[in-house]
């Protein structure tokens, strides 16, 4: 009984520090609609293999099971076309035209910027994406985000440094000969999700399917 506790004790404590990051992880990725369940399904399977879950830094491992439940709506469907037609929709007449009042000062300058990094960002290989978004998005180092990753801390070295070499070609590219292209160390971020709900804990039994 007692050992029953310590393991809910240790998962409450994991699940209360990093929801709202393993959220974030997923709402970026995925739109806020799919975020809570992947994150739910990310939290189930770490209460199922709570053995192999790191007790120093379980971030990672969170992350990277997040991942893996991200796999099929990552290959399925493009991100980031979701989230440019949405701020593209927000940017419009339609959200700032009459009775809703005037767009806020520099709003379609930050959404036009955003759209072009968005944009040869999605030009990327998957892994450079995933590169690029783990240091800017999620700002982990290096080391931490090549065991996100999967990959040694010198391969995502140079994945990462590859990555933003074709970011700053393809901003290049966009831009075309009348516009100079922007220098480019931030991959813009979405606004933070809500709030955490309360623990999946009760349900994990009922849930038989891992990521």
């Amino acid at each position: 009984m007692r050992d029953s506790d310590d393991r809910r004790d240790r998962f409450r404590a994991v699940y209360e520090q990093h929801y709202p990051a393993v959220l974030r992880y997923a709402t970026r990725r995925v739109g806020p609609d799919a975020a809570g369940d992947v994150t739910a399904e990310t939290f189930l399977t770490a209460w199922r293999r709570l053995d192999d879950l790191p007790e120093r830094e379980p971030l990672p491992w969170l992350y990277a099971t997040a991942r893996r439940c991200l796999a099929n709506e990552l290959r399925g469907q493009a991100r980031s076309d979701r989230l440019s037609t949405r701020m593209r929709d927000e940017a419009g007449a339609g959200r700032w035209g009459a009775g809703r009042g005037r767009a806020p000062d520099g709003l379609a300058d930050s959404v036009a910027e955003r759209l072009d990094v968005l944009a040869a960002l999605a030009t990327l290989p998957a892994q450079a994406q995933e590169a690029l978004r783990l240091t800017e998005w999620e700002q982990l180092d290096d080391a931490t985000a090549a065991r996100v990753a999967g990959c040694s801390t010198t391969a995502f070295k140079v994945r990462l440094h590859r990555a933003r070499r074709r970011l700053a070609r393809a901003l290049a590219q966009q831009a075309g000969p009348a516009r100079h292209a922007p220098a480019v160390n931030v991959v813009p971020m979405t606004p933070r999700p809500p709030g955490r709900p309360p623990s999946p804990i009760a349900g994990a039994a009922e849930s038989k399917e891992n990521c």
